[in-house]
């Protein structure tokens, strides 16, 4: 009985671990999935909604960027012209519109050079024998142009808006500059803000040129036709003797001879 004993507890120290994996898989298998928790909202007056799960990062969230950089285009240039006058200023325009100025100096520093576009002679009008002073305004600050005159101890004064100037009659070379002005001084000569005078050509010397190259050209044209018919009656009249010759035998020979 004894050993029936021992054999019977031999047999379970062997089976029990075999049991033991065979329940812990079988439990595993019938045990319910796993449910990730939601959420409730309360909406109304206590209606509920549980469509949103607690897990749920499938698609994440927008991200909003809370500062936006404008692009900056050339339509927002403002419409300012330096070389015209009684132009309405550029940070009135911006002011308006919105738009962009041009970079300039301030006012604490003097003024940059302004640019001359012409010395025009007025031949007609109240300015008859003057000179008028086309100039174009600098990227700075100006309260006022002068018009220097080389020669002259007299600077004429304009204001901030002009853009133009009389000064009287100038002999050809004379040098004519154009300074801006501000509260911090006033800008310095440079090869763009001076310009000598040049005494434009006359009407009667330009129609004068015309007609000689127009004369020139005309007498051109009737040598080259000349020269043309000349070669082609030279050849119309070596073709004639060549013909000539090969009906009359005669002519051949004493050509020969």
């Amino acid at each position: 009985m004894a050993s029936l004993c021992r054999n019977m507890a031999v047999f379970l120290f062997f089976v029990s671990p075999l049991m033991h994996s065979h329940l812990f898989a079988l439990a595993s298998t019938s045990s319910p999935p796993i449910t990730r928790k939601r959420i409730t909202f309360l909406t109304g007056l206590g209606s509920e909604t549980d469509d949103t799960d607690y897990e749920d990062f499938s698609s994440p969230p927008e991200v909003v960027p809370s500062v936006k950089i404008p692009r900056l285009y050339s339509d927002f240039i403002c419409q300012y012209d330096p070389c015209l006058e009684n132009q309405e200023p550029c940070d009135h325009l911006k002011a308006k519109t919105g738009c962009l100025c041009p970079g300039r100096s301030g006012g604490d520093k003097p003024p940059h050079a302004p640019r001359i576009q012409a010395l025009l002679p007025i031949t007609e009008g109240e300015n008859a024998g003057k000179i008028e002073v086309q100039w174009c305004a600098p990227q700075s600050v100006v309260s006022s142009y002068k018009v220097i005159v080389e020669g002259s101890d007299n600077a004429m004064q304009f204001g901030d808006a002009f853009r133009r100037g009389f000064v009287g009659s100038l002999e050809v070379g004379t040098k004519v500059c154009v300074e801006a002005v501000n509260n911090a001084g006033h800008s310095s000569p440079s090869d763009f803000s001076c310009k000598r005078f040049e005494r434009p050509e006359s009407s009667d010397h330009k129609l004068m040129a015309g007609v000689i190259g127009g004369g020139v050209a005309f007498i051109l044209l009737l040598v080259i036709v000349a020269v043309v018919l000349c070669r082609r009656q030279m050849c119309q009249k070596a073709r004639r003797e060549s013909v000539i010759g090969l009906g009359n035998p005669s002519y051949k020979a004493e050509r020969a001879s």
